[in-house]
């Protein structure tokens, strides 16, 4: 599974970066980016959690 983050989408609330850390971050301009290329399969359900949760449905799962 792999996640992205829509830049001009994403309005910083942070919930993806509550939800799961260790997928998502913080970059340079204070939106959520996906910091790994690949979610480990045993982070998929709360990395699916914090696509579902996103208010803008910036991030889309692949």
């Amino acid at each position: 599974m792999r996640v992205t983050v829509d830049q001009d989408l994403c309005i910083s609330c942070g919930s993806c970066v509550d939800t799961c850390p260790e997928v998502f971050d913080w970059n340079g301009d204070d939106k959520a980016q996906a910091i790994v290329d690949e979610v480990p399969g045993e982070l998929e359900d709360q990395a699916h959690e914090a696509v579902e949760n996103c208010p803008v449905n910036a991030i889309a799962e692949k």
